[in-house]
């Protein structure tokens, strides 16, 4: 497996941008370590580090929302990735949303609004 000295933080982690391959939609911010790294290589679907489980996170293991990748790209310092992923499934937010960013803060009116759709509900999944 392809090995790279990534610029991790404290913790050993560095973060994993997911962004849809074919619309380039920006769907989620997750971390990953040398462990999901590796194994996101070895499986071709994206697999991350919770933080808040402290322990591997294979996207989708739940929900049935995968995402498999695509093309990975590093960016200059080596310390983040994206990762260009096929969605499967409707959603990539684990609140029903198909990415993580559906919200929006309004500069003018100094307020946020939500701009996505939720499409799952979390508690028929979760």
């Amino acid at each position: 497996m392809f090995k790279l000295n990534f610029k991790k933080d404290k913790d050993g982690l560095i973060p994993a941008i997911a962004q849809d391959w074919r619309t380039n939609e920006i769907l989620m911010l997750a971390y990953i370590n040398k462990e999901s790294w590796n194994e996101t290589l070895k499986s071709g679907n994206a697999t991350y580090w919770s933080r808040s489980r402290q322990k591997l996170w294979k996207k989708g293991e739940s929900s049935g929302n995968v995402q498999v990748v695509k093309e990975i790209l590093i960016d200059c310092d080596e310390d983040t990735v994206i990762f260009k992923v096929d969605q499967i499934g409707d959603a990539a937010c684990h609140l029903g949303f198909r990415s993580c960013f559906f919200r929006k803060y309004d500069i003018e009116s100094d307020s946020i609004k939500t701009v996505g759709k939720k499409v799952f509900n979390p508690e028929d999944v979760y």
